[in-house]
């Protein structure tokens, strides 16, 4: 009940876990709102979007990916970010600490492309005055206009926003961090 928002832990490898459930099961009791993180994505065995399945179908929830992942276990070096439609590599030199952005990567452009269109998509369908927008043009829907929606749906419960990384090498903590803040409620949204 002290909780204002959950970060749900989920590792690429085992994905949805009994432990998983429970938690789960909780927030959905007391009203929580979620986002999803899917963590050691450099290990052997990681798949993102098998763990995206998992929470939608063992969970019962409506996740969104947020993110596309470049590479996967010993080849993990950075996400897409589907808002922005940016590329960001983390520089392992330092950690992760620092990251830079490139072009996304001509293997992933069909993959963005899906991935993006199912986050226009779902903000759309959350909030009625961005439908006409993805009628017309869904590129006109702009980064700021997504991330509105999704706080709304997220507060909501409507929508699960997902995001990967890896702990270890310290891997997209900036930009989860950021998506905690713009996300989820803080004390003066509850009731």
């Amino acid at each position: 009940r002290v909780l204002d928002g959950v970060v749900a832990l989920f590792c690429a490898v085992s994905g949805v876990e009994p432990q998983s459930e429970t938690v789960w099961r909780q927030a959905e009791r007391y009203h929580v709102p979620r986002i999803g993180f899917v963590n050691k994505m450099d290990r052997s065995g990681a798949d993102f979007f098998e763990v995206v399945r998992q929470v939608r179908e063992v969970l019962g929830s409506n996740p969104v990916p947020l993110q596309v992942p470049i590479g996967a276990e010993e080849n993990f070096r950075g996400v897409v970010d589907l808002i922005t439609n940016k590329a960001i590599i983390w520089n392992d030199e330092d950690l992760g600490m620092t990251f830079q952005e490139i072009d996304i990567p001509e293997d992933l452009i069909d993959t963005v492309s899906e991935y993006r269109e199912k986050l226009l998509e779902a903000v759309a369908e959350y909030d009625e005055s961005l439908m006409e927008k993805y009628f017309e043009d869904p590129e006109s829907i702009s980064a700021d206009e997504i991330r509105a929606a999704i706080r709304a749906a997220v507060i909501d419960m409507s929508i699960i926003p997902m995001m990967c990384g890896s702990a270890f090498k310290n891997k997209v903590f900036k930009s989860l961090l950021d998506s905690v803040c713009s996300f989820l409620q803080s004390p003066l949204d509850k009731e």
